[in-house]
């Protein structure tokens, strides 16, 4: 009897050694976040945190990450701003809650946090992204001129930047379009840009209202700025639609009439040679039984 509990014993262990053994030796991987600021057309703010690892030596997007969001530091609960789960992309996106406002309105810069939960796969991860407060406008003058001010908050006055890069264009459902073959535009002592509109022909609403966009993308200091503004600069579009008339195209039960014939006509078809067998089959057990 003690001879069979022995040799149990030993079954076990060797089944189950070898397993908890390679569970300690598998190691998770390091976790790496990426934040990103935004200020949308000086009204909205908010952050963006991209979860990537490196697996078989190449970066990949982490989906089904816990992640906390903190303005100017993560030792104080109080300065939770928001939480989530990354997607599919390895993104998470959290708007600045106006309970930030009396932390934000402390300093002219600013500091934001983000911690990744450590999971059964990764370890835990953290980024900051110190960010100076700056707001972007956009304006036009005559002759088609687009304008854009860049100014950040220095000690406790907004001052005019010079030096950075600017994109203006037009905001189409792709992205935005420039509003000439220039690119990128870099503010002067004033922190002014001007661009010249060239997209005459380009469709806007039923009034030729289009929205023009000014843009900082991903600067070190400043983080993503944007400013919008609506003109009449665009083609007059009158929007029709064929949703009660027959076309290709049309919802059900307007569809061309060739069309409807041509399918009705078939499955007709298809039904008549099926009952012509039917009764051939028939007639052919009638001579059988004669």
């Amino acid at each position: 009897m003690k001879t069979n509990n022995i040799l149990r014993l030993f079954f076990i262990l060797m089944v189950v050694l070898p397993e908890l053994l390679l569970a300690q030796a598998v190691e998770k991987n390091a976790l790496s976040l990426s934040l990103k600021y935004f200020n949308d057309n000086n009204v909205t703010h908010h952050l963006l945190v991209q979860a990537k690892s490196k697996i078989d030596g190449k970066f990949q997007k982490i989906a089904h990450i816990p992640v906390q969001f903190y303005i100017t530091n993560d030792t104080e609960k109080k300065n939770l701003i928001g939480s989530g789960v990354t997607n599919e992309k390895g993104e998470y996106v959290v708007v600045i809650p106006a309970a930030a406002k009396e932390e934000w309105l402390k300093s002219p810069n600013q500091n934001f946090v983000v911690v990744g939960e450590a999971t059964p796969k990764f370890d835990e991860g953290r980024a900051e992204l110190p960010i100076t407060k700056a707001k972007l406008k956009i304006d036009t003058v005559e002759g088609k001129i687009v304008t854009a001010k860049l100014m950040a908050l220095v000690d406790t006055t907004w001052t005019a930047i010079s030096a950075v890069d600017v994109v203006v264009g037009v905001k189409r459902l792709g992205g935005i379009l420039n509003a000439n073959e220039t690119l990128t535009y870099s503010t002067d002592s004033s922190g002014t840009v001007k661009a010249e509109f060239k997209r005459d022909s380009i469709p806007g609403d039923v009034k030729g209202n289009i929205i023009l966009v000014a843009s900082v993308i991903d600067n070190d200091a400043y983080g993503n700025l944007s400013a919008e503004l609506t003109a009449p600069w665009g083609a007059k579009t009158i929007y029709t639609t064929n949703f009660d008339h027959r076309s290709l195209f049309a919802r059900r039960g307007h569809s061309p009439i060739w069309l409807e014939l041509l399918a009705y006509g078939i499955v007709a078809a298809v039904w008549a040679i099926i009952i012509y067998l039917l009764f051939q089959i028939r007639n052919i057990k009638k001579l059988g039984l004669e």
